[in-house]
């Protein structure tokens, strides 16, 4: 299963200057964020509203707030959403998808970063946003055109972990029952 999505790919700011997002063969394109001014609260319900879950394992951002949130969307895919204390009383939304955490290959497979599906989200709320241009400090005003980017399925069948490690811990537990029943 592939994932399709748009990420902006041609921006202007509010003194006019335009700027081509990057794409790195190895990091893939450069991460915009969602700034709104709202509360942390206000932000958590509506994303649960919305179907998100809590991320009970991840890797932390400098100045995150609590943890991330979670969407499955079609199997393997899941939306990871970081909320990021900003300066004067702005939060940050760091959004991706990803292959979920339900499988390994969440370990070294390909994600890419999302604008267009959390704005669908603060639209549906009626809640102002910008989007923030991290590497020159700047607010986007214009997006002219976009990139069109497909993320291809693990080439393996994804492995679920958990259904793994309770088979591993039988058989280890097997093992050693036999090896404690011939002392």
């Amino acid at each position: 299963m592939e994932y399709f999505t748009s990420y902006p790919k041609t921006v202007s700011f509010l003194d006019g200057l335009k700027h081509r997002i990057n794409v790195d063969s190895k990091d893939g394109v450069e991460q915009l964020h969602i700034v709104v001014k709202k509360n942390f609260e206000e932000l958590l319900k509506i994303f649960t509203s919305e179907g998100f879950t809590k991320v009970k394992f991840e890797h932390k951002q400098p100045n995150q707030i609590g943890q991330g949130l979670n969407l499955k969307l079609k199997k393997p895919w899941e939306m990871h959403v970081r909320l990021v204390d900003l300066k004067k009383g702005l939060i940050g939304i760091h959004a991706e998808v990803e292959v979920s955490r339900d499988y390994i290959q969440h370990l070294f497979s390909q994600r890419t970063p999302v604008v267009y599906e959390i704005e669908e989200i603060l639209k549906k709320y009626q809640i102002e946003y910008n989007i923030w241009h991290d590497k020159i400090k700047k607010n986007v005003q214009t997006v002219f055109d976009n990139y069109k980017i497909k993320l291809s399925a693990p080439s393996l069948p994804v492995f679920a972990w958990k259904p793994m490690t309770f088979v591993i811990g039988t058989i280890c537990t097997l093992y050693l029952w036999k090896y404690i029943n011939t002392i």
